[in-house]
């Protein structure tokens, strides 16, 4: 689960795509039938992911999302990456 708590959005994108990516890559290897997911913040992930840089790193990356509501502890989405075998 991502904070994004840096005051710079790209900064903050730029860590958590590059930690998934290391994740994704060992677990690739070593539990293959595991998916992982990167848990990010329905605010965080309101400012990010809906502009355009943040759109292009859903649509070009392995990324798979989970959005939830941090101060109600629920699920508002899940978005799987359609290049995540790649």
């Amino acid at each position: 689960m991502k904070s994004f708590a840096s005051p710079s959005p790209m900064n903050n994108l730029e860590n958590a795509v590059g930690q998934y990516i290391v994740y994704h890559d060992v677990l690739k290897k070593t539990n293959p039938e595991r998916i992982l997911y990167l848990a990010v913040d329905v605010k965080p992930y309101n400012c990010i992911f809906s502009e355009p840089i943040g759109e292009l790193m859903l649509e070009n990356q392995r990324l798979n999302l989970l959005v939830f509501h941090k101060s109600e502890e629920v699920m508002i989405k899940w978005i799987p990456s359609v290049n995540i075998n790649k």
